[in-house]
């Protein structure tokens, strides 16, 4: 049995390991290829016949652009509703409230993705003329909202494992229930919540279906959210389609994009431990 539970244990040690050597080793090839300076231009047409070029500048900015859209929607509403669930709401009401925000995780993303393309975007087009039917607005809201139950849900655990008695200290200073959930729960449970936000935007910008299906395939750099743009996920689908050939440049530039975006992701993941850690309050 204990040579059971080390080989479970490892599984997912030996997973991460062959993605990340995946990842490395077929991503070496394309650098071998195209000099590292070229992925931060701003020229990035991978299936032109001649002199194909791979500036990765406008995925980066089109990942960041619908991520940042995303937690404007997600960090408000979430945090908002943590405060109702942990401050405000009776153990009645945060029985079935809870479990309702949480079913937005269970909502499949290519059904986020219709939804952005076939409801948000004409609705934001009444609003905004210049919206163009593929744009970052309408997929970055819409991914703002699928990420809310992760926001909502953390923060609101890390509220709720502030000691009661330090409300009730407050609250017998004369503070009123806003000033005890603003100056005293919020700062002391402030590394759970910004863990929340920095998973959160991690999650985001490894989403792949809402931004394939409603923010477009334009690789032009440009930081208008009513225009078209492709992230990194949206590339990687793009061209594992079909569009490139097995082991030409352009095939291996799909694991250098991998790669990039498995960085992005691991940089955030760490900084949110680095945070929580940091900023954790022990009682």
């Amino acid at each position: 049995m204990p040579l059971f539970f080390i080989v479970a244990a490892l599984i997912s040690i030996l997973t991460t390991l062959g993605i990340v050597t995946t990842l490395v080793v077929d991503a070496s090839k394309f650098f071998a290829v195209v000099p590292l300076g070229e992925i931060f231009s701003t020229n990035l047409a991978p299936l032109r016949a001649e002199n194909p070029t791979f500036g990765f500048l406008p995925l980066l900015t089109g990942t960041l652009i619908t991520s940042m859209i995303a937690m404007v929607v997600a960090v408000p509403i979430g945090l908002t509703a943590a405060i109702y669930l942990s401050e405000y709401a009776s153990a009645k009401k945060k029985k079935w409230l809870k479990p309702i925000m949480e079913l937005l995780a269970g909502v499949p993303t290519i059904v986020y993705g219709f939804f952005a393309y076939s409801f948000v975007t004409p609705l934001l087009m009444n609003l905004i003329p210049s919206l163009n039917a593929k744009n970052a607005l309408s997929p970055g809201i819409v991914m703002g909202i699928m990420i809310i139950p992760m926001v909502s849900s953390l923060s609101e655990d890390a509220m709720e494992s502030v000691p009661h008695v330090m409300r009730e200290g407050s609250l017998a200073l004369g503070t009123t229930r806003l000033e005890t959930t603003l100056f005293v729960v919020i700062p002391s449970a402030i590394s759970g919540i910004v863990a929340s936000f920095i998973l959160a935007i991690s999650r985001a910008i490894g989403e792949t279906m809402i931004v394939v299906i409603a923010s477009g395939s334009s690789k032009n750099l440009t930081f208008d959210v009513t225009q078209s743009m492709q992230t990194m996920t949206a590339y990687i689908v793009e061209f594992t389609s079909g569009d490139a050939g097995s082991g030409t440049v352009g095939y291996y530039s799909l694991y250098a994009v991998g790669l990039l975006l498995f960085l992005f992701t691991l940089a955030m993941n760490l900084f949110a431990q680095y945070i929580a850690r940091k900023y954790r309050e022990e009682y």
